[in-house]
């Protein structure tokens, strides 16, 4: 970004309630976002013309927001980075964006089947109560281990309370008493089908389930002609990376999440 010849100054104005303009001889040369995520991180961007709007609209928002504020920027994204550095933002982690295959002759699950004892309910066959309980459980064993910090962000505003807004985008594992064990979630809504989340209870764990609900999946994507999804796996997640690594998942881009 280069800084404009310009001496006008710039103005921050707040237009919303989680948006702001920097404006400069009364036009808009930046915008500042804000957004508070159903895993109670509070995340905030700049899109400015200029290092000046940069600034400004970085420190109005450093001002308005209580922390600790959260911000994303693409590992290659050198300058961007260097910028919210400046405002002693800080890496707090990193995250992989993996592109998945569904070709089962690429990812070798044509032939992946659950345990003999767990049922695949494909996605939006699943019994909406005991989605919602699975759905409370693993999110509770996730916050008691590594944190759910270290899920993949979500973005969609929520009701408080609400974690599951549409069933039908869920596939799970059921057990012959009908718990259920596992679950994935496939948005839609994006470039490419996003596993927006794969889990798995505690005590079901290391049985293939999470596989399983994998190849159902991909498996229903590539019948439809859809060649490739996506899913972003947190650094530090060995048993995910190395799930998508054995199905010739690629990576195709690192992004750090800065905190203040």
């Amino acid at each position: 970004m280069n800084t404009p010849s310009t001496r006008h100054p710039v103005v921050v104005t707040r237009v919303a309630d989680h948006q702001w303009h920097a404006l400069e001889n009364d036009e808009v040369v930046g915008r500042g976002h804000a957004s508070h995520r159903p895993d109670g991180r509070r995340f905030i961007s700049v899109d400015a013309w200029h290092d000046t709007a940069f600034a400004a609209l970085a420190e109005t928002l450093l001002v308005d927001l209580p922390g600790p504020l959260h911000t994303v920027v693409d590992e290659n994204d050198t300058e961007l980075a260097s910028k919210w550095r400046e405002f002693r933002f800080t890496v707090g982690r990193g995250e992989w964006e993996y592109a998945l295959p569904t070709d089962p002759a690429v990812t070798g699950l044509g032939t992946a089947r659950p345990p003999a004892d767990v049922t695949v309910v494909p996605a939006g066959a699943a019994d909406e109560t005991r989605l919602r309980a699975l759905d409370r459980t693993v999110r509770g064993e996730i916050e008691a281990t590594v944190g759910w910090r270290t899920m993949p962000a979500e973005v969609r505003p929520l009701p408080p309370g609400v974690t599951v807004v549409d069933p039908a985008k869920y596939t799970v594992a059921e057990a012959p008493d009908g718990t259920y064990l596992g679950l994935l979630r496939l948005a839609t809504a994006t470039r490419r089908p996003r596993v927006g989340l794969l889990a798995v209870r505690t005590d079901a764990r290391r049985r293939g389930i999470a596989r399983a609900l994998l190849a159902d999946v991909l498996n229903t994507l590539h019948r439809s002609g859809v060649r490739a999804a996506s899913a972003e796996v947190d650094e530090s997640n060995e048993a995910a990376k190395n799930l998508f690594d054995a199905i010739g998942a690629r990576r195709v881009n690192r992004a750090l999440e800065l905190v203040r």
